[in-house]
């Protein structure tokens, strides 16, 4: 079974971008949670885009990276920029 890392972004009501980390089986139903309000709390009320995606073979290995991504805000903060900087495009990162 896999499991997918995900990072989101999302323009908040002050027209900054933030971010959101996690992990599971099926991102495209993820995602649509995300979007309805129904997905985790800080994530309510925004619309999500996804930003970088990593696929793993076993829940353990995507949940170590899913802490690792979650605190290494340098990365994150590389991801959302370079997303910003392609959003003209639409150009979405999938993986780096």
């Amino acid at each position: 079974m896999k499991y997918t890392v995900y990072l989101l972004i999302a323009k908040n009501k002050h027209s900054n971008y933030i971010s959101y980390v996690g992990y599971t089986k099926d991102l495209k139903k993820r995602l649509i949670l995300h979007n309805s309000s129904k997905g985790a709390k800080f994530t309510r009320g925004y619309y999500w885009n996804v930003v970088y995606k990593k696929s793993f073979k076993s829940k353990s290995l995507a949940l170590k990276e899913e802490y690792k991504l979650k605190k290494n805000y340098k990365k994150r903060s590389f991801l959302k920029k370079i997303y910003l900087s392609k959003k003209n495009e639409n150009f979405n990162i999938t993986s780096i």
